[in-house]
């Protein structure tokens, strides 16, 4: 039995999605904090059970009989060590055989502040005894895609300067989860998943004139004036501040990995982002 947290969000349906074509639907289980949100997968036959991050009891039920937990991290930042902390415990108490965590690329010497909070959840991992294998995840490309239609108008903004951008496609990571999920001895391992073929923001603005055939151009400020522009687009200050902190840690090669861990679990390789922007648009 593999169960799957946050199965309702986008990582975790895609995760489901590539599970079954793996494994039989009743070999899956989705965790939901809201089972009616995955009704559509319960129509599939996937079992689902009632699990909120906050409540350890709610997991530790949602974890009996399960053999392996994909901990897909929460969206809550600020939050996330507690609730990790959580489904650490709950895995522990229910004696599952592999817990799989969804971190962040090169999370041992990350400078994000968004690391932060994965670096705490994997030391907590080290000392729980749970076995446990890091799946660290570099950048969606759809962090930038979802804005294609407001960089046609705009032009690409950003703080990244030249840094490189190893992204890859939500779908290219869910699936690599997956590959995990279903092998045998996975304890132990670490890997750094990133994509292909990295990319500058000045790059990327160009794939997005090549694919949509309107000039885009690349314009790139200072780390406090893009985050006031994030602020103006309706984000919370907050949010948009780490945010800006990411793009500079992106112009200090904190978003970059040459590994092929990603393509290789896949077997395939990652999507480009040309692909990427083909679909946005």
């Amino acid at each position: 039995m593999i169960l799957v947290t946050g199965a309702s969000g986008q990582l975790g349906r895609l995760v489901i999605t590539s599970l079954l074509e793996k494994t039989a639907a009743s070999n899956i289980i989705a965790a939901v904090r809201n089972p009616e949100t995955v009704a559509d997968l319960a129509e599939k036959g996937v079992q689902v059970r009632q699990a909120d991050y906050n409540d350890v009891a709610s997991l530790v039920t949602a974890m009996q009989d399960v053999e392996k937990v994909l901990l897909i991290s929460s969206s809550e930042v600020g939050q996330r060590t507690a609730q990790h902390s959580n489904v650490i415990n709950a895995a522990q108490q229910a004696g599952v055989s592999l817990l799989a965590y969804t971190s962040i690329l090169n999370a041992d010497s990350s400078p994000l502040i968004l690391a932060q909070e994965h670096v705490a959840t994997e030391k907590l991992l080290a000392e729980s005894g749970v076995p446990y294998v890091l799946l660290r995840n570099g950048w969606y490309s759809e962090n930038y895609t979802m804005g294609v239609a407001t960089a046609l108008q705009y032009g690409v903004v950003g703080c990244a300067g030249d840094g490189k951008l190893a992204t890859a496609a939500r779908a290219d990571y869910a699936a690599a989860a997956a590959a995990v999920l279903v092998k045998d001895g996975q304890a132990g391992k670490v890997y750094e998943l990133a994509g292909d073929n990295a990319f500058t923001l000045s790059e990327y603005s160009a794939a997005i004139s090549k694919v949509s055939g309107k000039t885009v151009a690349y314009q790139n400020v200072p780390e406090a004036e893009f985050t006031q522009i994030l602020v103006a687009a309706g984000l919370p200050e907050g949010f948009a501040a780490i945010l800006a902190n990411s793009e500079i840690g992106a112009s200090q090669g904190a978003l970059f990995s040459d590994s092929k861990d990603l393509s290789t679990l896949i077997g395939r390789p990652t999507t480009s982002i040309e692909d990427c922007i083909k679909k946005a648009l």
